[in-house]
C-alpha cells in the first residue's frame, strides 16, 4: 500500500501535516519538491464581495475567510 502525506523539512526534521493512522512502522522515500517563490496578490475584503447574485455578505462569510496562520511558521494563532 501506498500513501501520501504532505509535510515541512526544517532544521533537519520532518514535520508532517497529519499523522497516518493505518500506518505503525513502514519505509519511507523522501521527495523534496522544488521550492517556488508564492506569488501573491493582496486584495481587501469587502461587504457583499462574497454575496451571491440577490444577497449580500453574511458575518458568517468573514468567519470562513478569517486567516488563522500558516501550518509550520511556529506561531501561535489562537
Amino acid at each position: 500500500m501506498l500513501k501520501s502525506v504532505e509535510g515541512v523539512y526544517k532544521n533537519g526534521t520532518i514535520e508532517l501535516s497529519e499523522v497516518p493512522s493505518d500506518v505503525v512502522e513502514s519505509r519511507v522515500i523522501v521527495t523534496f519538491l522544488e521550492a517556488k517563490p508564492v506569488q501573491f496578490t493582496p486584495q481587501m475584503m469587502y461587504f457583499g464581495m462574497l454575496a451571491g447574485s440577490n444577497q449580500q455578505s453574511s458575518e458568517e462569510d468573514f468567519k470562513i475567510a478569517e486567516f488563522h496562520g500558516d501550518f509550520g511558521d511556529e506561531l501561535n494563532w489562537s
